[in-house]
């Protein structure tokens, strides 16, 4: 099973249409199980076009480009977390190759006020993968020491909220840098997480930020914020960066993660 993670920053990109075909013609291309992609913003002011997405809502524009490419159908969760740069609506969203059957939407933080750059949302899916129910996150959250929105308090949200009965992927931008101890990464491990990026038999060096980004101006070292975690040991084979110039063109100014999961399945 592969999987990948993947802040877009979506329409705050230069020549963001051309990076949005780089992203559908690599998914087309590695033919993934689940996708989870944090910042996916739609304009304020355009019309709805399907269910909570508006037009040139980047994961429909997203998914348009897949039909186009003549890729395998993806199924779509796309939920608002809050208003971003007085123009967009950015949220969260899940794509799955694999039937759904029931969707998750919440919120982590405290604030539930759209207007409020920190509120969080996280969106999920439990999910049929040949013969075993999966439950699916992609997830956006704050930072350890923010006084208004402490990250300890989101992740103790999402850990509440999640569907522990079955086996659990929580993937995304967790704001928290892995290298860093005593914060939110070790937080989330001592909580019985494992990641992926520990488990994998092969991987990298696991960077997804280099320098200042939005929300880590001040930042000049490697960091790793993105990550796939799991409540389950699972077998990973590889664990690998992507869309940093060596592997894939940039993007974004994340790089993304892709695992991949070997999972004793059931088939029907």
């Amino acid at each position: 099973m592969k999987l990948l993670t993947l802040n877009c920053h979506s329409w705050q990109e230069e020549n963001q249409i051309e990076k949005m075909k780089v992203l559908a013609e690599t998914i087309k291309a590695n033919d993934y199980d689940i996708i989870a992609l944090q910042e996916v913003s739609q304009p304020i002011h355009e019309t709805l076009q399907f269910d909570n997405m508006k037009k040139d809502n980047f994961a429909l524009l997203l998914l348009a480009e897949l039909q186009q490419l003549k890729a395998p159908p993806y199924h779509c969760i796309w939920d608002l977390s809050h208003i971003a740069y007085e123009t967009y609506e950015e949220g969260v969203a899940l794509l799955t190759k694999h039937p759904i059957q029931q969707k998750h939407s919440f919120f982590v933080s405290k604030s539930h006020e759209p207007h409020q750059w920190k509120t969080r949302r996280i969106v999920g899916a439990d999910l049929r993968y040949f013969g075993e129910t999966l439950s699916v996150y992609s997830c956006h959250l704050g930072w350890w020491d923010d006084p208004e929105e402490p990250f300890s308090h989101q992740a103790a949200l999402l850990l509440q909220q999640i569907n522990k009965e079955n086996t659990v992927f929580l993937m995304g931008d967790f704001n928290n840098d892995a290298n860093q101890t005593g914060e939110g990464y070790e937080y989330l491990l001592k909580q019985g997480l494992f990641d992926t990026y520990i488990l994998a038999n092969e991987k990298d060096c696991g960077t997804t930020v280099k320098g200042s980004i939005a929300g880590w101006h001040h930042n000049s070292k490697e960091l790793r914020l993105d990550l796939i975690l799991t409540n389950q040991p699972v077998p990973v084979r590889r664990s690998n960066v992507i869309f940093n110039g060596q592997h894939c063109k940039i993007i974004s100014d994340h790089f993304g993660v892709e695992v991949e999961i070997i999972l004793d399945i059931k088939v029907c």
